[in-house]
């Protein structure tokens, strides 16, 4: 089992720590299924406000602008995988405009940023399509484990 790193800058936001890991083992278990797992090593996950994750799309990726999921490349030599930063904010408005529950849409970007992670890239047509049938894919999987019910949000 991976070390897994959470980290919960979002003022409103209540984890399962264990349920997370959880999910990062059942993805990690099933990595034949996506193209053959996220490197070994530490994973980061981060989740954070709108405001943080503009900021870090501005600072590393030149573009200000709000986004869901940034996924940072680790260094498997030295036992890091990667992180996975989140904005909570976005997948808490994006739940409510689309009828989706909150932990499944937050659960959906731990899963977009695992992939990435794994090798998915979404940045052409055809390569959107096998990130979004692999992220089909890994919600079944978790759906059938009841891994899907990690966060909420406090009132």
């Amino acid at each position: 089992m991976r070390s897994v790193e959470i980290s919960v800058k979002h003022p409103r936001l209540k984890i399962d720590r264990e349920r997370v890991e959880a999910l990062i083992e059942a993805l990690d278990a099933n990595a034949t299924r996506f193209n053959g797992s996220c490197p070994g090593g530490e994973l980061s996950l981060a989740f954070v406000t709108d405001k943080a994750l503009a900021k870090l799309h501005g600072d590393f990726l030149d573009d200000p602008t709000t986004t869901d999921v940034i996924t940072f490349e680790g260094q498997p030599g030295f036992g890091v995988a990667g992180e996975i930063c989140v904005s909570v904010d976005t997948a808490a408005r994006y739940a409510a405009e689309h009828g989706r529950g909150f932990s499944e849409e937050l659960s959906l970007y731990v899963i977009h940023g695992w992939l990435h992670l794994a090798g998915y890239d979404d940045l052409k047509p055809e390569l959107k399509r096998a990130m979004r049938r692999a992220e089909a894919r890994a919600e079944k999987l978790l759906r059938e484990l009841d891994l899907l019910s990690a966060f909420s949000l406090k009132r």
